[in-house]
C-alpha cells in the first residue's frame, strides 16, 4: 500500500464487499485491467448478455485472496473452502462458507505464494499507471489494450489472466463469480452434492463452446501474444 493511501474498505467507491488489501485506486486499476481481459457488456457491446470481470466481481476475488496473507496464522484463513457441500441445491447451511485450517507446511507455502503475488500486483499496478502516463483507469480502452499486450506486462498479464479466470468461475465463497454469473453464462449448475446430477442433467449439453468460435480464439491468442 502506498504511503498516505487508505485501504479500499474505508473508501466508498471500491468494488462491493469488504476489502482487505487494495487501495481504492489500485482496485480501480485492477478492475479496469481485468475488464479488458474478460469484458462484459459495459466494456464491449458485443458481450451483451455475457458477464465479464466487472459483473463477476473479479477484483474482490483477487483482493480477498491477497488479503489472506494477513490471516494465515488464524484458525481458518480464506484459502480452502470447506465442505462437503454448499446449500445451492440442498436446504441447510453453506458448509463451503466455512474455511478449513492449514497445516504448518501449507501455511509456509501459502505465505511465500501470497507474498510474491502481492509484490507482483503492487509493481504491476504501478507499471500500468506509468505506461498510461499516470492513471491506467483514465486511458482509453484501446490504449489499455495496447499497454496490457505490451512485452513489459507479459508476466503480470499472465498472472492477471489466471486470477481473472478464477474469479469468474470459482465457487462464490471465494469472493468472485458474483451471483453465480460466471456459472450461469456457461450453464454450469455448480456443486450439486448431496443430490448429485439427474440423468437429464448428465445428458444435457453444457451449452455453447466458445472454443468453437475461431474468431474468439484468435483474438485471445493475439491478446496474449500467442500469434
Amino acid at each position: 500500500m502506498l504511503a498516505g493511501e487508505q485501504p479500499m474498505s474505508s473508501l466508498p467507491n471500491g468494488p462491493s464487499g469488504a476489502a482487505r488489501f487494495f487501495t481504492a485506486h489500485q482496485a480501480a486499476v485492477v478492475e479496469a485491467a481485468t475488464a479488458r481481459i474478460a469484458p462484459g457488456p459495459e466494456d464491449d457491446p458485443a458481450e451483451e448478455g455475457h458477464p465479464g470481470a466487472r459483473e463477476a466481481d473479479v477484483t474482490r476475488y483477487i483482493d480477498i485472496m491477497l488479503g489472506a496473507l494477513d490471516t494465515l496464522e488464524g484458525t481458518a484463513p480464506v484459502i480452502f473452502a470447506g465442505g462437503p457441500w454448499s446449500n445451492r441445491h440442498t436446504p441447510g447451511p453453506d458448509h463451503m462458507a466455512s474455511f478449513i485450517p492449514l497445516d504448518p507446511v501449507a501455511r509456509i507455502a501459502w505465505r511465500r505464494r501470497l507474498t510474491g503475488w502481492r509484490q507482483q500486483y503492487q509493481q504491476g499496478i504501478a507499471d500500468l499507471d506509468r505506461l498510461a502516463d499516470g492513471d491506467f483507469t483514465k486511458a482509453t480502452r484501446v490504449e489499455q489494450d495496447r499497454i496490457l499486450a505490451g512485452q513489459a506486462m507479459d508476466a503480470f498479464r499472465s498472472l492477471l489472466f489466471e486470477h481473472t479466470a478464477e474469479g469468474l468461475y470459482a465457487s462464490p465463497e471465494y469472493g468472485g463469480n458474483r451471483g453465480k454469473s460466471g456459472w450461469r453464462d456457461i450453464r454450469f449448475p455448480g456443486d450439486v452434492q448431496p443430490r448429485g446430477y439427474t440423468s437429464d442433467e448428465v445428458e444435457r449439453p453444457d451449452g455453447p463452446d466458445p472454443l468453437g468460435d475461431s474468431g474468439i480464439v484468435a483474438e485471445v491468442l493475439a491478446f496474449l501474444g500467442g500469434l
